[in-house]
């Protein structure tokens, strides 16, 4: 039966995660509706994925469920509420901070692997006004199904050369970008290699200028709708703390990690920039052990690699709202205050109707 559905996303890092599953619920005959504010305020999704403008419009459809790629989600606005997340657990902060915290404003976590199922189903059974599925997710669909033609380009472009890939958070204290750029451009003038650069949308754009000045005949600047083809067109990434690193590993491919928070066996680590070009070498030259540790982290972190992950999460919420997966207990009293501070941040005191 068709319905109605909302995508909500609050920086342009969403738009990858929910484009997937906009195409998957389209393709099920469901209408699809985009609501991007703050950070995702002004872009949109491909297709026939209709904007919401606001929250009254968001209150009006009454859709089936919410499907977020963010943190939080709008409590009062109709339908199931779905985290689908907006990266992988990298372990910036502490778990109660970070990745597993719960305030009460989902009903169904779309969980990505094993290594983040358990966790939160054990907090599902201590809590219960939640339920936990292992979808895999959306974001990953398009690394491994159908062709990519920007990927090809890139590959193009390199000309038979290896291509690396750069990707950098935004956490200062993190971010590998302002430590990097000389060796990186040394690299890219060499010319032996390809690079496709990226930055977090909340870096500073002074950092985006320099790393835009890099392009050429050597190296290409991605944008963050494009993180995926430029996953799938690379041979090795070169990051820090962020979660593309886990997207990428998801692959079995090699990463070379600055100053890793939480440095594991499957990356290549290290912490004097002067280093970059040895790393490399490494990585491009990767040993047994290297290749096992990527091949047992993947597994960990996100098993499915057919990309069906957007119709799992489908189902699931399907699932859900019929009752399959049990009921769900009341929510937090914490859930009160958070719905005050959205219904503020959204500019919204009318009617609920979650």
């Amino acid at each position: 039966m068709m319905a109605e559905y909302l995508l909500f996303g609050t920086e342009r890092y969403a738009l990858p995660i929910l484009q997937p599953l906009a195409d998957a619920l389209q393709d099920a005959g469901h209408g699809v509706h985009a609501w991007l504010v703050d950070g995702a305020r002004g872009t949109a999704l491909r297709g026939d994925v209709r904007p919401v403008a606001d929250a009254r419009a968001a209150v009006a459809l009454r859709p089936r469920a919410i499907f977020s790629a963010a943190n939080w989600v709008p409590t009062f606005v109709s339908g199931a509420k779905v985290q689908l997340f907006h990266g992988f657990n990298v372990e910036k902060r502490d778990a109660a901070r970070g990745h597993f915290r719960v305030r009460g404003l989902f009903d169904l976590y779309c969980t990505q692997g094993p290594a983040t199922t358990a966790p939160f189903a054990a907090l599902a059974a201590r809590e219960g006004h939640f339920k936990v599925v292992e979808t895999g997710w959306p974001k990953l669909d398009p690394l491994f199904r159908g062709d990519d033609a920007m990927a090809d380009a890139w590959r193009a472009a390199a000309g038979g050369r290896p291509v690396v890939m750069f990707a950098s958070t935004f956490t200062e204290r993190l971010s590998a970008a302002p430590h990097l750029f000389d060796a990186i451009a040394a690299d890219v003038a060499d010319g032996r290699r390809f690079w496709l650069l990226t930055l977090h949308p909340k870096c500073p754009e002074a950092l985006f200028a320099r790393y835009r000045s890099l392009c050429g005949p050597n190296a290409a600047f991605v944008e963050a709708v494009d993180l995926v083809s430029a996953q799938r067109a690379a041979d090795v990434l070169v990051a820090d703390t962020t979660s593309v690193v886990s997207e990428f590993v998801v692959q079995r491919k090699p990463v070379v990690t600055f100053r890793n928070r939480a440095p594991k066996p499957h990356m290549l680590e290290f912490e004097d920039p002067g280093d970059l070009r040895e790393m490399l070498r490494q990585a491009f030259e990767p040993s047994k052990a290297l290749r096992d540790a990527l091949a047992a982290y993947a597994d960990e972190i996100h098993p499915r690699r057919d990309g069906l992950s957007s119709r799992r999460v489908i189902a699931a919420t399907d699932a859900l709202i019929a009752g399959r997966l049990g009921a769900l207990g009341r929510k937090p009293i914490g859930r009160l205050l958070r719905g005050l501070q959205i219904r503020r941040e959204l500019g919204y005191w009318g009617l609920s109707r979650g």
